[in-house]
C-alpha cells in the first residue's frame, strides 16, 4: 500500500527531526555551559555539522536496514509502529529533560513491532546482543576512560601555564572539539532513520514482488543494502533542522547538572565522545551518542575527584538508558495493535 509507505517515510523523517532537537545537547551542551558560545550560535553550528556528518557514510544505515530482521518479516505497519513507539519515548524523555538514546528507542521500537507482527522468533536477538547491548555497555565505558585519561594528560601538560592562558587557549580548542562532536553525531544518528526508511522500501518491494512501473527507479535501493541518495539527503536535512530547533531542556541537564565544567574539561569530554562515536560509525555500529558524551562528561569529572560528578543525576540518566529499549518496544507493540485497527 503506497499510502502506508508514504506514512512510514514521513514518520521516519519526523523521528529524525525529533532526534535532532532531542540530541542537540550531545554536541553543544558543554560548549554552552562553559560560555564559549551562546546557545543559539552553538545549536546552529551543530546543525550545519550534523548535516555534514549525516552525508559522510551509510554503514550504520545498512546495519539498521538488514541487521535486526529479515525484510520478509517486516511490513510497513511494523516500521510505522516502531517509529511511533520511538517517537513517543523520545518526546517523553525530552519533556522531562532526560538524555535518553534515540538510537536504542528506534531499535527497541523495531523489536516490539516485529515481535507483535511475526512473533519473538522473527527478531534477530543475537544481533541485538552483539550490535546493541554490548556497545551499550562498552561505548560509554570507552568514552569515560578516554575522557578520564585525556583530562589527566591535559592537566599535566598545562600545570606550568598561567590559568588565564589555559582558559583562553582551551576556549579555542573547545570550538574544534564541539564541531567534531556535532559531525560525529550526524554520522551515526541520522543513519538510523536512513536505515529504517530503506528497510521500509525493501519491505514494500518484497510484499509487492516488484517495483511498480509508475515509480521512478531512483526511489528504491539500487542493490541489496544500498541506501538511496534521496533518503540520505532527506534524513540529513531533517536532523539538521531538528538540531537547529534546540533541545534546551536536555542541554541544561548535560551541561550543568552532571558536573560544572571548564572549557578544558569540555574539550576533553567532547574529544573523547567524538572519537568513540566516529569509531562506531566507521564499523557500522549504531551506538548511542547520548550515552557516549554523558559518560565522557562523567569521566572528566571523575578525573578531578569522584565527588565532582553529581551521581544522583547520573543515576537517573542510567535508569533512562536501561528503560529505553524495553519501554520503546512496549510502546511499539501497543502502537502496532492500535494501527492494525486503522490499516
Amino acid at each position: 500500500m503506497v499510502s502506508l509507505l508514504i506514512a512510514v517515510v514521513v514518520t521516519a523523517i519526523v523521528f529524525d527531526y525529533i532526534n535532532g532537537f532531542h540530541d542537540a545537547a550531545n554536541a553543544v551542551a558543554t560548549v554552552v555551559s562553559t560560555g564559549v558560545l551562546p546557545i543559539r550560535t552553538a545549536v546552529l553550528l551543530a546543525a550545519v555539522l550534523n548535516l555534514a556528518g549525516a552525508l559522510a557514510g551509510t554503514a550504520v544505515a545498512k546495519t539498521i536496514a538488514s541487521g535486526f530482521a529479515d525484510p520478509a518479516d517486516v511490513t510497513q505497519l511494523v516500521v510505522l509502529a516502531a517509529l511511533t513507539g520511538a517517537c513517543i519515548w523520545n518526546l517523553i524523555t525530552w519533556w522531562y529533560g532526560i538524555p535518553s538514546s534515540s538510537s536504542h528507542a528506534l531499535i527497541g521500537g523495531l523489536a516490539g513491532g516485529v515481535v507483535a507482527h511475526a512473533g519473538a522468533g522473527a527478531f534477530k536477538w543475537g544481533a541485538l546482543g552483539g550490535k546493541v547491548l554490548v556497545p551499550l555497555v562498552v561505548s560509554p565505558l570507552i568514552g569515560f576512560l578516554c575522557a578520564f585519561v585525556l583530562m589527566i594528560g591535559l592537566m599535566w601538560c598545562v600545570k606550568s601555564l598561567r590559568p588565564p592562558t589555559v582558559h583562553r587557549v582551551s576556549r579555542k580548542m573547545q570550538l574544534v572539539s564541539a564541531a567534531t562532536m556535532a559531525f560525529s553525531h550526524g554520522s551515526n544518528d541520522a543513519q538510523k532513520s536512513m536505515g529504517i526508511i530503506t528497510l521500509a522500501l525493501v519491505a514494500y518491494v518484497t510484499a509487492e514482488h516488484a517495483v511498480p512501473d509508475w515509480m521512478p527507479s531512483w526511489v528504491m535501493p539500487s542493490e541489496a543494502g544500498a541506501v538511496p541518495f534521496w533518503v540520505i539527503l532527506a534524513c540529513a536535512v531533517a536532523i539538521a533542522l531538528g538540531t537547529a530547533a534546540g533541545g534546551v531542556r536536555i542541554i541544561k541537564t548535560m551541561g550543568t547538572k552532571i558536573i560544572r565544567i571548564t572549557p578544558l574539561q569540555g574539550f576533553a569530554a567532547e574529544t573523547a565522545g567524538a572519537a568513540t562515536i566516529l569509531g562506531a560509525s566507521h564499523f557500522g555500529i549504531p551506538v548511542s551518542t547520548t550515552h557516549c558524551i554523558n559518560a565522557s562528561i562523567m569521566g572528566v569529572g571523575a578525573s578531578k575527584r569522584i565527588s565532582a560528578v553529581r551521581w544522583g543525576v547520573a543515576t537517573n540518566i542510567v535508569i533512562a538508558w536501561v528503560l529505553t529499549l524495553p519501554t520503546s518496544a512496549a510502546l511499539a507493540w501497543v502502537s502496532y495493535e492500535v494501527l492494525s485497527l486503522v490499516f
